[in-house]
């Protein structure tokens, strides 16, 4: 929740990678800025070794760009990539949906609205970065009920790769609004087990951010 103190990673690399997402979600580091990976290790207070290998899995999402001579910068926004991340979470999470529908028991509901009262909490105070954070946790608490592992992975990949087009949607009151509205009408289709209502509500709830940043991408 909103003010809740954050559990520093294990190890030295989980902890950059962890410092390095929240940077890039947050802002702190803007798309097409150089990433020095000497001022990041200073910053961070870990060697230039666990920080390369943060990069590396951040390269593998899209997260961040190797040039040759220039080194790692941080990926610009882009429609065609959030179009195509979409589309696939999509195919996959429909998948869950239907999964989740069939096995989860009634502790997955209660976690639902529990992660979806966090989200409400964080947006009433526009806290943006704990917002993200427990939209995903009310997500994953349905995807992951799905009982498919690999599958579940598959589509955190998808979600780690586009936090920072999150990040921009809850920006805008109107949208963060709107997300709390859709969330319940998830929950309640869940609670149904209506598998085809919730399938819909969850494709909506896609299709209006993906709407709302085609617009943020073509005016910028």
């Amino acid at each position: 929740m909103a003010g809740t103190a954050r559990r520093r990673p294990p190890t030295a690399q989980a902890f950059a990678l962890a410092e390095l997402r929240r940077m890039i979600i947050a802002g702190e580091v803007q798309p097409g800025e150089p990433l020095r990976q000497d001022a990041l290790a200073d910053r961070l207070g870990v060697s230039r070794v666990p920080l390369r290998e943060a990069f590396k899995i951040l390269e593998g999402e899209g997260q961040i760009v190797y040039e040759p001579h220039r080194g790692f910068k941080v990926a610009r926004l882009s429609l065609a990539d959030l179009l195509e991340t979409y589309r696939i979470r999509q195919l996959l999470e429909t998948e869950a949906a239907h999964a989740a529908v069939e096995r989860a028991d009634d502790s997955v509901l209660q976690a639902m609205k529990d992660a979806a009262r966090e989200v409400e909490a964080a947006s009433a105070s526009a806290d943006i970065l704990p917002m993200t954070e427990a939209n995903r946790r009310f997500h994953f608490v349905l995807l992951s009920a799905s009982g498919m592992p690999r599958l579940d992975r598959l589509i955190q990949v998808l979600w780690d790769a586009t936090d920072t087009y999150r990040f921009v949607y809850y920006g805008v009151p109107t949208n963060r609004h709107r997300v709390e509205e859709e969330h319940n009408l998830i929950i309640d289709a869940f609670a149904d087990r209506d598998a085809d209502r919730l399938v819909k509500h969850m494709d909506e709830h896609r299709d209006h951010a993906v709407e709302a940043l085609r617009k943020f991408l073509d005016a910028t």
